[in-house]
């Protein structure tokens, strides 16, 4: 087991971590800010899906979700449609252009992350990504999902804004 000295470091460490994901998320296009990249980000990797389960996978209430969800259907980045289980409730599927911008988000991104990351050596990018997916696994009690690479640099850029959840659960991720 760690010391307390290192417990406390870690602490101030995840904390700054805000600090480099509030600069990523400002070199997203204005007319995309971070709750709609995340909006996209879970449409991309879950495909589509329930106002309510985006809501629960964004860690966040049905009113915010739905204020980024109008953002990206307004854009058309994202369609609504009645779901044919229950029509009182709308089915959320990223369309094209949602796909498109999700695209142009992931190349910002990696783009972003390769130019700071430069001096880094490719075994010391693949162990912070290990490590990183590992303490997502302490507090979520589940294996990290997958993904590929061109989404990894998005996903761990939205990672606190829509955290990775597999698809079975209903737990609130935290």
């Amino acid at each position: 087991m760690a010391a307390q000295a290192q417990y406390e470091e870690l602490a101030r460490q995840l904390s700054a971590i805000g600090a480099v994901k509030r600069h990523i998320g400002r070199t997203l296009p204005p007319a995309c800010p971070s709750g709609t990249a995340a909006v996209l980000t879970l449409l991309g990797r879950h495909g589509d899906m329930r106002m309510g389960k985006l809501a629960e996978l964004l860690a966040v209430d049905m009113s915010v979700t739905s204020r980024h969800v109008a953002h990206a259907a307004d854009r058309g980045w994202i369609e609504r449609s009645p779901d044919p289980a229950d029509k009182r409730s709308r089915i959320l599927r990223l369309t094209a252009s949602g796909q498109d911008q999700l695209d142009e988000l992931s190349r910002l991104t990696v783009e972003l992350l390769a130019e700071r990351l430069s001096d880094w050596s490719d075994d010391d990018v693949g162990r912070l990504t290990q490590l990183m997916a590992r303490i997502r696994e302490s507090f979520d009690c589940r294996p990290a999902p997958r993904l590929a690479p061109t989404t990894i640099a998005t996903a761990t850029a939205f990672a606190v804004a829509a955290p990775a959840v597999a698809d079975e659960t209903t737990r609130t991720p935290a």
